[in-house]
């Protein structure tokens, strides 16, 4: 069973349109739980497989895939973001002005 709050946080990340990011910071904004950017990794970590989350379009607030310990999921994001046109610059960033996510005004 996920908890209402897990279920926020993939809503938000639903709406994150293919070829863009959000950070986790902006997620949770999104979801209503403003400083919980932590919570929404916990949550992109309990996503069960096929759930159909685009979970690759969360990096974080440096712009940078973040690695998961004993994982090489972060080789699978980004070559998804690079097939939807994400571009990384030789330190291994994104441009998060030109691909983040519009914040709501």
């Amino acid at each position: 069973m996920q908890s209402r709050t897990y279920l926020k946080i993939y809503r938000a990340v639903r709406r994150i349109p293919r070829g863009r990011v959000s950070t986790y910071g902006d997620v949770a904004d999104r979801a209503g739980l403003e400083g919980r950017a932590r919570q929404v990794g916990y949550a992109l970590h309990a996503l069960p497989s096929g759930s159909g989350v685009p979970w690759h379009r969360v990096v974080n607030a440096r712009g940078e895939i973040s690695l998961r310990r004993g994982s090489d999921s972060h080789e699978l994001q980004r070559l998804l973001l690079e097939a939807e046109g994400i571009e990384f610059d030789g330190r291994g960033r994104i441009d998060l002005k030109q691909f983040r996510m519009q914040k709501r005004s």
